[in-house]
């Protein structure tokens, strides 16, 4: 039986992303215990250098085409794919975002099996490879760095220029955060991640109810799940298993919070029929007391749940003001403004710890379906396109790939 032929792409997206799915000692360990060959595009761009590979025996290579298996981070340009080949990476189709609705028809045209990452699920529906946990982890950090920069009170360095995380804990510790409030919504990967950041910061969790109704001479910041910002139209009882199967049957409850925090970090994945946080007439409001919003989210505006994510920010430029009476973007750090922080591709500002974990769940929870992978239904569950057509579970997105909505 011929081995697995599994290639590293280079990533082709711009801005580029230096994250990688697999780590030059994953990929030796991977080689020695499975019936599988890695090949490695040489990349200049990457978190882990072509020489990490090579001095671990990985073959560098420039033409995958003899893959059978083509792995990346983001979404794969379209003149780059190689068609009738298996990819994964995460293409941002599933939730019909309208600028990617070419590369969905692409893979469908050129017979690519797009797994997803996003997608892959085990039997019980929960997702078992992301990189969540980090993406709220800077969310977190970029957040605060924003305050600091709008007040004056604090000087935060950026993430990306720790070489790891570690690096950003020994900072932490010698800060002295001033009195604020902050709001953390989600408790998935993206919600865990930032409350780590915000722990490790030493900054003190309180109970929602504590929040909105007590006044501190410390930095606080409390964490919602969706029981704490939306209920039923009816008013009849919250239920999480309803509001996810049926998000258009409730509204927002969350003013009460925009009314007395200073940052909202918003980590929770958002449906297209749930109610936004807020509107823009909420935040031109003498009640709305937001200033700084770091969108791990990140849907962008009108189908949003936060309205003033306009686009999505990057590494090298993260943060625009936006003004609520305008609409629009306008110079950040002013009184009347709100200041956003919108990245889209947060892990990218911790690549090795990020693309590390990353891989330790692919190797923990994936591969080992490409034992028999046609049979696999974890696989089967994640191939947003197969066989020249949409996968079994992606019949919905029918209207949005044939350019119908």
């Amino acid at each position: 039986m011929s081995k697995l032929k599994i290639g590293i792409i280079r990533e082709g997206k711009v801005p580029p992303d230096s994250r990688v799915p697999l780590i030059p000692e994953q990929c030796k360990y991977i080689t020695e215990n499975y019936p599988i060959e890695i090949y490695v595009a040489p990349s200049s761009g990457r978190c882990y250098k072509d020489e990490e590979y090579a001095n671990l025996g990985i073959k560098m290579q420039e033409d995958l085409t003899d893959c059978d298996v083509l792995m990346g981070v983001k979404e794969v340009p379209i003149d780059q794919l190689v068609g009738s080949k298996t990819y994964h990476f995460f293409s941002h189709t599933i939730k019909k975002q309208s600028y990617n609705r070419k590369l969905l028809q692409a893979c469908v045209n050129q017979d690519i099996q797009l797994i997803d990452y996003e997608v892959l699920t085990d039997d019980k529906g929960k997702r078992v490879i992301a990189f969540g946990v980090f993406a709220g982890m800077v969310g977190a950090h970029n957040g605060l760095l924003t305050y600091g920069r709008r007040t004056g009170a604090f000087d935060l360095p950026r993430m990306k220029d720790y070489f790891e995380y570690k690096d950003a804990v020994a900072d932490y510790q010698k800060m002295e955060w001033p009195a604020m409030k902050i709001v953390l919504t989600g408790t998935g990967r993206v919600g865990s991640g930032a409350a780590k950041v915000l722990d490790d910061m030493g900054i003190r969790k309180v109970a929602p109810d504590d929040f909105l109704n007590q006044s501190y001479n410390e930095a606080v910041y409390t964490q919602l799940d969706c029981s704490g910002y939306v209920t039923r139209k009816d008013g009849t009882a919250f239920s999480k298993r309803d509001f996810y199967d049926h998000p258009e049957s409730y509204k927002i409850a969350f003013a009460p919070y925009a009314a007395v925090s200073d940052i909202m970090i918003n980590g929770i994945y958002w449906d297209n029929n749930a109610p936004a946080f807020f509107s823009l007439d909420d935040m031109k409001s003498e009640d709305f007391k937001i200033k700084v919003i770091a969108d791990v989210t990140c849907d962008i505006a009108p189908v949003s749940s936060i309205p003033s994510t306009i686009y999505a920010s990057t590494i090298a430029d993260p943060i625009f003001g936006f003004d609520p009476e305008t609409g629009k973007e306008c110079t950040p750090h002013q009184e009347h403004c709100v200041d956003m922080m919108t990245i889209d591709n947060l892990p990218n500002e911790l690549p090795r710890d990020a693309s590390k974990s990353f891989g330790e769940q692919f190797i923990q929870h994936v591969l080992g379906e490409y034992k028999d992978k046609d049979n696999s239904q974890m696989l089967l569950r994640g191939s947003v396109t197969m066989n020249q057509n949409l996968g079994p579970n992606f019949e919905y997105l029918r209207d949005y790939f044939e350019g119908k909505e």
